[in-house]
């Protein structure tokens, strides 16, 4: 579209143009870009007769005649877009490393994997086995690999993912990886002894968010078994399937306030707390087995769902689980014959199938990679963000984040929400599934546990990353602490507050500097010609006129230099113009003469 094409060609020439030495003041200087930006649209014939006056006077760069001239010649209705792009990519060369493409890839969070980037990928890779040596991307080599992905490419490259500045955001990440490494507390889970034999020592985070970017550190590929973090799954499956009315006949929704193991039923004595204690799942099981088709392997079609919700990353089966979660699990079978006698499973269901699907369950494996893509697709509404597929409806997922939240974390629940306040589920093989809806989802994994059964360094990194993000339920409150939001481009924040205050002086819009002032608004930043509120309110018409006849404006000027106590003459006075600086010595005059 035009907006697109102007939009992306307008901020390519802002960046490359401001790096060379230019005669022209700043707001002219936007002025003829914009100007360049239209007549590059329409007529790339004109613009090559006018960059040449300006290249001789060092107004714009060579590289200019690149993009006209490949404009021009330019056969495919989107070539525009993609050379804009290419030469964004390529800093104005002509070609460059397809090593140096894919670095500038993964720093906008994307991964050469990504399957979203799977066309582009393989022609890249038949014409490096074509070459000899470096291989090198030239604009033709763009287009031909990246038109299928190119609208894709260009949200990565704008900036426009949920994450803008996502290398900055990696390493923030990577920051509290290392520091939470430092925790030697928990033990590792005995009970079952194939989770006895992990090391302690293993580590890792990975993480990806609803546009799909992705980071991992640490021992992020070793696979390990769900556990109980299987438990949300299956119920977001039966809700999916059945919908959350017919669910809740056979469990409930309230925080249990006793042991995930415990023999308890709720006040009514006929059926479980919630699907996140034992008890629950156990009748989750029993749905879910009754409903699978005769003949089909209950334990398959789950799989098939997890490794949907997982992008098809790895979802493997651990039989050695299995077999040792049916030798040491008296303590399941007491809550199921415990169950059996209250009749709490639907028609139909056999307990000690149930209870073998339910061992099936908690054996099916993933690792921190693919876990992160399950936790995001329950943070992008059930859709999985790599693939754009729609794997649960968004009623499974609401009432899967809700129990999350309040009782996802055994007997820590309460803590983790009042601490972390974002939706969680632990396992006792280490895991903790994180959900951060609408922006991200990550799974930690690290063996040793805390007195509860929680993974001693995922609990520590969760609450981290909410001490350094604004990523709590209620971080946004109006007048609450800042914290940092990755959420926010560098530099937003900023303009939009050196904007609002600016058209406050401009429109005497008194209440609106007042608040700015109670929020501690630095009242004395300054736009982009060096120019403060208090010279916006200053210059604007007559502002004797405003003060003999008590207009709206000397308000806007009493606000600013008594209740925020700013000088007149400030130390950027020089860069005033001599209108101004008149102006506001008699304002100032007149006004200490009326007081």
């Amino acid at each position: 579209s035009f907006g697109s094409q102007c939009s992306l060609f307008i901020n390519v020439l802002y960046k490359e143009c401001f790096t060379y030495p230019i005669s022209l003041s700043p707001r002219t200087h936007s002025l003829t870009l914009f100007s360049f930006s239209l007549v590059f649209l329409y007529h790339p014939l004109l613009l090559l007769l006018c960059v040449p006056r300006f290249h001789h006077n060092n107004h714009i760069p060579p590289f200019m005649y690149q993009l006209c001239l490949s404009t021009r010649n330019s056969k495919s209705p989107c070539s525009g877009v993609e050379d804009m792009l290419f030469y964004t990519i390529t800093e104005g060369k002509d070609q460059v490393p397809i090593a140096q493409f894919t670095s500038a890839l993964k720093r906008t969070g994307l991964q050469p994997s990504d399957p979203r980037l799977k066309d582009c990928m393989e022609k890249l890779r038949q014409a490096s086995q074509k070459s000899v040596g470096d291989i090198m991307m030239d604009r033709d080599l763009f287009h031909r690999c990246m038109a299928g992905s190119i609208v894709l490419l260009i949200q990565a490259f704008r900036k426009k993912f949920i994450i803008p500045e996502f290398d900055i955001f990696a390493k923030q990440i990577n920051e509290i990886y290392y520091e939470v490494e430092k925790q030697t507390d928990g033990k590792v889970a005995d009970y079952i002894p194939q989770l006895a034999k992990f090391s302690p020592e293993l580590w890792g985070v990975s993480l990806c968010t609803v546009d799909g970017q992705r980071h991992s550190v640490g021992d992020t590929k070793q696979p390990f078994c769900l556990q109980s973090c299987v438990k949300p799954l299956q119920y977001a499956i039966a809700v999916h399937e059945d919908g959350g009315d017919m669910v809740h006949r056979y469990v409930g929704m309230e925080p249990s306030g006793v042991k995930f193991n415990m023999l308890s039923l709720d006040d009514e004595g006929d059926k479980p707390h919630n699907p996140m204690v034992n008890a629950g799942a156990i009748v989750i099981s029993s749905l879910i087995k009754v409903n699978t088709i005769q003949g089909m392997c209950e334990c398959s079609r789950v799989m098939d769902f997890v490794k949907k919700m997982t992008g098809q990353e790895y979802v493997g089966f651990s039989n050695a689980t299995f077999q040792s979660e049916k030798e040491t699990g008296d303590r399941n079978f007491a809550i199921g014959y415990y169950m059996k006698e209250k009749k709490c499973f639907p028609p139909g269901a056999d307990m000690i199938d149930a209870l073998d699907f339910y061992f099936q369950l908690c054996s099916i494996e993933v690792n921190c990679e693919s876990g992160s893509i399950m936790a995001a697709t329950l943070a992008n509404g059930g859709i999985c963000p790599i693939t754009s597929e729609r794997v649960l409806s968004a009623e499974a997922v609401r009432n899967t984040l809700s129990l999350m939240y309040s009782c996802g974390m055994y007997d820590f629940s309460g803590e983790m929400a009042f601490h972390v306040g974002l939706p969680a589920k632990s396992g006792v093989s280490g895991a903790i599934l994180l959900v951060i809806p609408n922006v991200m989802g990550v799974m930690c994994w690290s063996p040793p546990l805390d007195r509860v059964g929680n993974s001693v360094r995922g609990i520590h990194f969760c609450q981290e990353l909410v001490s350094h993000f604004n990523f709590h339920n209620y971080d946004n409150l109006r007048h609450f602490v800042k914290k940092e939001d990755p959420r926010r481009q560098h530099g937003d924040d900023r303009n939009k507050s050196v904007f609002g205050l600016m058209f406050a002086a401009y429109s005497g819009d008194v209440s609106a500097l007042r608040r700015f002032a109670l929020s501690s608004m630095d009242m004395d930043q300054k736009d982009y010609d060096a120019r403060t509120a208090l010279h916006i309110a200053a210059a604007e018409d007559d502002p004797l006129y405003h003060l003999r006849h008590r207009r709206p404006n000397i308000n806007v000027i009493i606000v600013i230099i008594f209740t925020v106590r700013l000088k007149v003459h400030n130390k950027h006075a020089n860069k005033q113009t001599n209108k101004e600086n008149n102006l506001e010595r008699q304002l100032c005059q007149c006004f200490y003469r009326d007081l």
